[in-house]
């Protein structure tokens, strides 16, 4: 009875562990739950008899058993097919299932259904969701009702959900076991998630990528609700005072541990497209900005200046860090520095600079070859 108990008490510590992942609440989850399933059984077809037939040779083989050794055995066409056909079409069939369902639940590709023989009609328009990984809490932005929330999230259930994923400072990762599988956020880069809440509930998400001191405080809660529930937690979202804006951002940019949920009932369109492009500080260029440059031929000569360091930073080597600022179109300048563009001989470039009439639509003033000879820029393209 001893060793009985002795066996079995390791199964006691999984008492705790919720069984969420093989119980989802959502199609997706469903979906991969269904996959997992698939490819474990698969494997213990190949698993199970290799295991048996090792206790079964070691029994039927052994010397007290068949005391005849023969050591010119070399060969047998039976075994080899056993050995060799039953784990080909084990990795057939794995492969298969497997190609098949990675194209079906790319977390990049819209949504169809929203359950099995469920077809989402022509008229629903999914929910869109921005989410930030911050350090460390998540923010999440709600561009169809202009609220945003920290550390806690909900949705309607049986509405397609488009999850709009960044990174303000780590790589993290997304995941709510109950709703779909993980899905990374970079800083710099847009992850996409497609997925739908069929139950309702209070569930728990979480990073499950390790990002610093306070990776394990980084949870929120994540609310599937019913249509009339859902808005009513809107509602009250909405009646928060604080404003989510660049300057608001930044603040919550800042390291903290184990934050409670916030919300903010107003929020600037533009924060979760700044945030994408690592241009949420005033007078930094977004990275679509500098794409868009290089795509045109670029600033010249002038680009190589237009750098701002940044103030206490140290890269490799004792090297100051510094970043590109942001590029003006006169109408976005103050009416001094606009006057002073009007001012300027626009006949002919500086001496060795070249002109690209139409390559550089942004800027529609000279390129300076250094910072002294060029009109002092303001702060901020929105100092206007």
């Amino acid at each position: 009875m001893r060793k009985v108990l002795l066996a079995t008490s390791p199964l006691l510590l999984l008492g705790g562990c919720g069984m969420v992942v093989l119980s989802p609440s959502g199609y997706v989850a469903v979906q991969q739950r269904d996959l997992l399933v698939s490819s474990t059984l698969l494997m213990l077809l190949i698993i199970i008899p290799v295991m048996g037939l090792t206790a079964f040779f070691a029994w039927r083989y052994s010397e007290k058993r068949d005391p005849n050794y023969d050591p010119d055995f070399h060969h047998s066409t039976g075994l080899e097919l056993i050995i060799w056909a039953a784990p080909l079409m084990i990795i057939i069939c794995l492969g298969a299932i497997t190609w098949v369902g990675t194209h079906r639940l790319d977390p990049f590709r819209p949504l169809t259904h929203i359950g099995e023989r469920r077809p989402i009609g022509p008229t629903v328009k999914p929910l869109d969701v921005e989410a930030v990984a911050l350090d460390w809490k998540w923010l999440f932005i709600y561009p169809e009702y202009g609220i945003a929330t920290i550390n806690e999230a909900a949705v309607p259930v049986d509405r397609p959900i488009n999850f709009h994923l960044t990174s303000q400072s780590v790589m993290n990762a997304f995941y709510v076991p109950a709703l779909s599988g993980m899905i990374y956020a970079m800083p710099g880069m847009e992850s996409q998630l497609h997925a739908v809440m069929n139950l309702a509930g209070d569930y728990e998400g979480f990073s499950s990528q390790y990002s610093g001191a306070g990776f394990s405080g980084m949870r929120f809660r994540f609310h599937g609700l019913d249509a009339q529930d859902f808005y009513t937690w809107v509602a009250n979202a909405r009646k928060s005072t604080d404003h989510l804006d660049r300057a608001r951002y930044l603040d919550l940019a800042r390291p903290s541990e184990n934050e409670p949920p916030a919300f903010f009932g107003t929020v600037d369109a533009d924060v979760f497209r700044r945030a994408v492009n690592r241009c949420v500080e005033e007078g930094r260029m977004c990275i679509d900005q500098m794409v868009r440059l290089d795509a045109t031929g670029g600033t010249g000569l002038a680009g190589t200046v237009n750098t701002i360091p940044v103030a206490g930073a140290k890269a490799a080597f004792g090297a100051g860090q510094f970043y590109v600022g942001e590029l003006c179109t006169p109408e976005e300048l103050d009416p001094a520095v606009r006057r002073e563009h009007r001012r300027a001989p626009r006949s002919a470039p500086p001496a060795g600079l070249r002109r690209h009439p139409g390559r550089n639509p942004l800027r529609t003033a000279e390129r300076w070859p250094s910072r002294r000879s060029r009109p002092p820029r303001p702060a901020s393209c929105s100092a206007a």
